[in-house]
């Protein structure tokens, strides 16, 4: 695949018979695991701010990160299904599985069952309330490989469902929501809005010849305003989102500890900027892959001024 990992673990281990599906879940392009995961630990991290962490979390933190491969994978497999006539019109995606013809319809159907039924087993080892929102996500997952046929915003929903684990991580820890965790999920929406404007300008000439939408071919030569703008806006909920969170006896260095790793995020995400061509396909990439060192930054520290 054009945007696969080199000698990534699926080329050089996994049995010739399995490849086409574990590249229908991305298994060979692991970052759109991390960003979904990303979130799951935000929220996780923003619920322990309060509480402090219980043995149940490292439970809970493996289980987001098995969670988010498989249903990456099933959503993946969903998006390929819907997409495999527009794919096999566009460069970068003429040669994943379907529409080169290495798996068949069925066959892509019966992969996408398995990953959710398995990621289905995972979830229903959460509370109730942490259930009930796992499965209302299911909406947005079908609903996100639709969206770049009807609105010039696909990427919103693409936000809505990658960082819908931020709720279900503070969901699984504390039994409910709160609004520090609406604000939480807002700045994630934010932080794909930013990521995934950055990967769409990696097709935006093919996109065009064949009328999907993005919000890079919406923005075109003022897209990198517009990063600055999600960029920004994605620190200023996150500063809000802690803020809320920390019960008013919190510690003194909590506070300060969660805040310096959404200042290193925004240090991060400025060097990305600095180095991005959106005119230069590669370039594009390296930024957006960035994106999961920039994510995890911010869960880093959150832990850790939860661990305080």
């Amino acid at each position: 695949m054009a945007d696969a990992v080199s000698g990534n673990w699926v080329d050089r281990l996994a049995p010739r018979a399995t490849r086409p599906y574990l590249r229908l879940s991305r298994a060979d392009r692991p970052i759109g695991t991390w960003l979904l995961f990303v979130p799951c630990l935000w929220g996780v991290g923003l619920a322990a701010l309060g509480s402090g962490f219980r043995p149940w979390d490292v439970w809970l933190v493996v289980s987001c990160g098995l969670g988010a491969f498989l249903m990456r994978g099933a959503g993946c497999t969903w998006n390929d299904i819907t997409d495999r006539d527009i794919d096999a019109r566009v460069a970068r995606t003429k040669g994943r599985p379907l529409p080169s013809g290495q798996v068949t319809v069925t066959g892509a159907l019966i992969w996408m069952l398995a990953q959710a039924l398995i990621a289905a087993a995972i979830l229903f080892t959460y509370n109730r309330f942490a259930v009930g929102l796992g499965i209302a996500s299911l909406a947005l997952v079908g609903i996100y490989p639709f969206a770049k046929r009807f609105t010039w915003w696909p990427q919103v929903f693409l936000g809505l469902a990658f960082n819908w684990g931020a709720l279900l991580g503070f969901a699984a820890h504390q039994g409910r929501i709160e609004l520090s965790t609406v604000v939480l999920y807002m700045a994630g929406i934010s932080w794909t809005l930013y990521y995934d404007t950055i990967y769409a300008h990696q097709d935006k000439e093919d996109d065009a010849l064949i009328g999907v939408k993005s919000t890079a071919r919406l923005f075109g030569e003022r897209s990198r305003i517009w990063l600055w703008l999600f960029a920004g806006l994605t620190l200023l909920l996150l500063m809000l989102a802690v803020v809320l969170a920390l019960p008013d006896d919190a510690g003194p260095a909590k506070l300060p500890l969660a805040l310096a790793g959404i200042w290193a995020m925004g240090w991060h995400l400025a060097w990305q900027m600095r180095r991005l061509d959106l005119d230069d396909p590669l370039s594009c990439m390296m930024a957006f892959r960035a994106n999961r060192d920039a994510g995890l930054i911010v869960a880093l520290f959150l832990a850790v001024a939860a661990l305080v």
